[in-house]
């Protein structure tokens, strides 16, 4: 090999292959190039409809959503993962000891050991987290992760620390899911070390933060609007904690709480995915409304345990890798087992004399902020280079210079086959309360520029070695917990977020009823009067619907049967129609609700969404009629498909999710919605005009609300005979045993409302109820009078006031479990001894 090549992470220095290659190397050529190439693809369709990237729209700048898993892992010999284990295990202990003094005495900076300018002009440095007078109950480090390249000499070397909130452990998990799945034969080629264990560990850890038996643990996330949403579900589902965002907790009395519809429970400890210059407003950055007021001070007083620590990511910085050499013998007395990259901190005079010397063998780096892009000065041209000079010599003490290391290369999948690319990877360890325990494996990462496309990942294996002990958490006593079957112990955004997806998703069922009915009427060459008259009704609907401006309605009164309306109901469909943007409305929610959807739930939207994406966009509404036939016919084969999805997900959210909580307000909310639709088209149906003088043109609307209803063929079998008044309104308004009714819905809601209150007579309950009886009443005045259809005739506005005060119980829903109230800031002093205190 030539000096300074890359070394080839396959290939030993003899042209052969490594040993722990070669059982992989023989699974490899029996599989084949073009069966590779499959199954690289079915990787990343996999990952897409299953995986980290599913329900994630994509996002621009989002390293998550343009990612995928190469189908040839990376593989660490036991020997050499176990070293590079107990270097990393080092480092963050002599991480932890910087930590604890410069949050602390800050005797490295009194002393000149570190210098002032690494850390008091370092944005990740909190100064409110200081405790200066006995240090920091520790650890404030509790996950660790290091970015490593193998140098052309063969060692491994750090280059970067990652100690704020380490990424990328979700991408492990899937990796090596997406693997077993669909490369067996890789899998089976030989043992392997697991991670699953690493998470028990981590889990274990976490309780041992808190004082008691079962603390209550959760996990602060960015938010679903983050690219790294979907990692921090796969982590509260891995590691059994609630997954909670800013405006989910509240500080009382220096203790932390998450906010549920029962009341508050408390929180011991917070796993933080949250930058933490922004988790606290009152002492960090105030422009952030995502934070929880008083937090820190909780953290001091002992009542939440934060980790990682909010001030843990000051140790990120560059320009520390050039003095933790000098720090390691006197903080923790040992020389560093595992070297980083070489660097200099130009605020010294021998690194500035060096880049005077010899700048172009350099990359240049902020000293303080590791996500500032470095520069190559060799790659610049003569006026970008001086100018860089200046900048430096203005400020050397803000740029470190950093070693430039050629990293391994490593097989890697492309349209080609087989070809060498540059790695990186990255190792995990936790804090158990004794050491440092590495999850065992990794994420590889290619780092190849030259090559447009998505970030491409690798796993990481380490070959089980014959008598190696499994890895697990150390055994502890656990006090039993309390039997719970509440319903209300569930945070006030979730129930929100259950009770809309609830509604969109009947919403967009009725749309596709409504669409269906009026693509079958259309469909026919010549309208009869019925029809006509039905069409005009279901025009209504529609526009209530908002399937349809109201000025289309009104042309098509006198037409029905025109170009106009058919193209209105195709656009109703096509991207950018209201059909797509109720599809839109429900993907979000699910992806909101992703940690709390079973699994065969999750599936069934993501898979149901995506194929009805592909499929709701019927043929361009032309001139020719053939093209409006066909159009007319995709509409209906897309409601029907619509129809479908929805009665899936309805059928899996009875028997999968347990009865209570989100169940309860997935359920609560596809009633008020039911219910706010069938007045609304009940009224539509029955305003028939000339019916008052001839009370038979009351039929067609009766024959559109059964149909609206899917209550044909049951109207049909009770009655055999013509449809009358009475009986029609007796079966979609006040019969409780018909779930497409209205009484149906109403007494639904007043259950649940009970149930939700734990008392029958709960005020929203009985509102519930007497908008039940109110439906009977109806149908009581039809059935006795005279003329049923005259007295069918005058229930309009009555339905209208029933769509009116359905509505107004959804927001009365919404003011009680759902509205949170904005967070109250101390303005001075209220605890004993005058400290201020944070509540929300």
């Amino acid at each position: 090999m030539e000096p300074g090549a890359p070394l080839d992470e396959m290939v030993d220095g003899a042209g052969g292959f490594r040993p722990h290659w070669r059982p992989l190397l023989g699974a490899l050529a029996d599989l084949g190039r073009e069966a590779l190439a499959e199954r690289a693809q079915l990787i990343e369709r996999f990952l897409a409809d299953e995986g980290v990237l599913s329900l994630l729209a994509p996002q621009e700048g989002s390293l998550v959503a343009a990612w995928r898993c190469d189908p040839m892992p990376l593989i660490l010999p036991p020997a050499e993962f176990d070293a590079l284990e107990a270097g990393l295990a080092q480092r963050a202990a002599l991480l932890e000891a910087v930590l604890q003094d410069v949050y602390g005495p800050q005797r490295l900076l009194a002393e000149g050991a570190l210098p002032p300018a690494l850390i008091h002009a370092n944005p990740a440095f909190l100064r409110p987290c200081r405790a200066p007078d006995g240090g920091r109950p520790g650890p404030l480090l509790h996950l660790y992760a290091a970015d490593l390249i193998r140098a052309p000499e063969g060692d491994w070397r750090v280059v970067a620390d990652r100690t704020a909130s380490p990424t990328g452990l979700a991408h492990v998990l899937e990796n090596r899911r997406a693997l077993s799945r669909h490369m067996p034969e890789f899998v089976r080629s030989q043992e392997l070390r697991q991670p699953g264990p690493f998470f028990d560990i981590w889990q274990d850890a976490l309780r041992a933060l808190a004082p008691g038996g079962n603390p209550g643990i959760a996990l602060l996330a960015t938010g679903h609007a983050s690219p790294f949403w979907s990692e921090q579900v796969i982590l509260s589902r891995e590691l059994s904690c609630a997954l909670v965002e800013g405006g989910d907790l509240s500080v009382r009395d220096g203790v932390l709480y998450l906010k549920t519809l029962r009341g508050l429970q408390r929180v011991d400890v917070l796993l933080r995915r949250q930058d933490g210059r922004t988790i606290d407003p009152l002492e960090l950055d105030s422009s952030m409304a995502h934070g929880v007021a008083g937090l820190l001070d909780a953290a001091r007083g002992g009542a939440v345990k934060i980790v990682n620590d909010p001030g843990a990511g000051c140790v990120e910085a560059p320009g520390l890798a050039a003095f933790l050499p000098r720090l390691a013998p006197r903080l923790i007395g040992e020389e560093l087992r595992l070297a980083g990259a070489r660097t200099l901190w130009l605020g010294e005079a021998a690194a500035w004399a060096e880049a005077e010397r010899n700048l172009d063998s350099w990359l240049v780096r902020s000293a303080v902020d590791g996500t500032v892009r470095s520069i190559r000065p060799a790659a610049l041209g003569a006026g970008a280079r001086a100018a860089l000079l200046a900048r430096l010599a203005a400020a050397p003490q803000d740029h470190v210079l950093s070693e430039v290391l050629a990293p391994s290369v490593a097989p890697c999948v492309g349209p080609e086959g087989l070809a060498p690319r540059p790695v990186m990877l990255r190792l995990f360890l936790v804090f158990d309360g004794r050491g440092w325990r590495a999850l065992q494996g990794g994420l590889g990462r290619v780092l190849d520029e030259t090559r447009p496309g998505p970030a491409v990942a690798k796993d990481v294996w380490v070959p089980a070695e014959e008598g190696t002990a499994i890895q697990g958490p150390r055994g502890g006593a656990f006090v039993p917990l309390p039997i719970r079957r509440t319903s209300g112990e569930l945070p006030s955004r979730v129930a929100d977020n259950f009770f809309w997806l609830g509604r969109y998703l009947e919403r967009l069922e009725s749309a596709a009823r409504l669409l269906r009915a009026g693509a079958g009427r259309l469909g026919r060459a010549t309208p009869t009067p019925r029809e006509l008259a039905e069409l005009r009704s279901l025009s209504a609907c529609l526009v209530r619907a908002e399937l349809l401006d109201a000025e289309t309605a009104q042309g098509g009164a006198h037409g029905l049967g025109t170009r106009a309306l058919t193209h209105a109901l195709l656009r109703a469909m096509r991207e950018g129609g209201p059909v797509p943007g109720l599809l839109a409305r429900v993907s979000h929610l699910a992806e909101l609700l992703r940690d709390r959807l079973t699994g065969e739930m999750q599936h069934a939207l993501h898979r149901g969404l995506r194929q009805l994406g592909a499929q709701l966009i019927p043929v361009p509404g032309g001139v020719e009629a053939r093209e409006e036939a066909l159009g007319l016919e995709r509409l209906t084969e897309a409601s029907n498909a619509i129809l479908s999805f929805a009665a899936t997900v309805a059928g899996l959210a009875a028997e999968n999710m347990v009865r209570g909580g989100g169940r309860l307000f997935l359920d609560l909310g596809r009633r008020v919605e039911r219910a706010q639709a069938i007045a609304a088209e009940i009224a539509r149906a029955l305003d028939q005009p000339g019916a008052a003088a001839q009370p038979a043109r009351l039929e067609p609307g009766l024959r559109l609300a059964l149909e609206l209803r899917d209550s044909v063929i049951t109207y049909r079998s009770r009655y055999l005979t013509a449809l009358q008044a009475g009986p029609v309104l007796d079966l979609v308004l006040a019969d409780e045993g018909n779930p497409r009714g209205l009484a149906f819905q109403l007494a639904a809601a007043r259950d649940m409302l009970a149930d939700l209150d734990g008392d029958s007579s709960s005020p929203l309950g009985l509102a519930a109820g007497q908008l039940l009886e109110e439906a009977r009443a109806m149908v009581r005045d039809v059935a006795a009078a005279a003329v049923q259809a005259e007295a069918a005739l005058q229930l309009p506005p009555r339905l209208r006031a029933m769509e009116g005060a359905v509505a107004a119980l959804s927001n009365r829903i919404a003011r009680q479990y759902f509205t949170l109230l904005p967070a109250a800031h101390s303005l001075g002093p209220t605890a004993p001894g005058g400290r201020l205190r944070g509540a929300a």
